[in-house]
């Protein structure tokens, strides 16, 4: 019996998964607004960034033809970029910041659960015709990217390149 309710409990949190991660978008296709209040958080491509550093902005438009322009930044490492986001198609798009491999894990798992739901300070959701922003610190050198996540996107190459410089 016990193990027979380990694996019912364990089927209940996968199944409120999608909810309570926060990813996609409403029945009327536009995604949910990131709230202010977002824990801040630490990765491997940095952290989330200060509102009162931020050096400079960076401007990326999303399109239906599954691109960002531009679809490749520089940043100096320890700078804090504000990303504005505006989605200049008809579908809904996002940026979410991240290694490649984290990108291609987080697209699988939008393959297998495309109505769920995220709230990160490194993504930033936009529906047709809106903007969008998000404020991170590299704080690593190397090279990340950026990719929208929506299902079937990233694999049509809805993806960018992020080069961070040391000082």
């Amino acid at each position: 019996m016990r193990r027979f309710s380990g694996v019912f409990v364990a089927a209940i949190g996968l199944a409120a998964l999608p909810a309570a991660h926060g990813h996609g978008a409403p029945a009327d296709g536009a995604p949910k607004h990131r709230p202010a209040n977002l824990d801040p958080v630490e990765k491997s491509f940095g952290r989330t960034g200060d509102p009162e550093r931020v050096a400079r902005t960076i401007r990326i438009d999303a399109s239906d033809s599954m691109r960002f322009e531009p679809s490749q930044v520089t940043v100096r490492q320890g700078e804090t970029i504000r990303f504005v986001v505006r989605n200049r198609g008809k579908a809904a798009h996002e940026a979410v910041l991240g290694t490649m491999a984290d990108l291609q894990e987080h697209a699988a798992m939008m393959r297998r659960f495309p109505n769920m739901e995220h709230e990160e300070p490194f993504m930033v959701h936009v529906g047709p015709g809106q903007s969008g922003e998000m404020i991170w610190q590299f704080t690593q050198g190397g090279e990340f990217y950026f990719g929208c996540l929506v299902a079937g996107h990233f694999e049509a190459g809805m993806a960018g390149r992020i080069k961070v410089t040391s000082h």
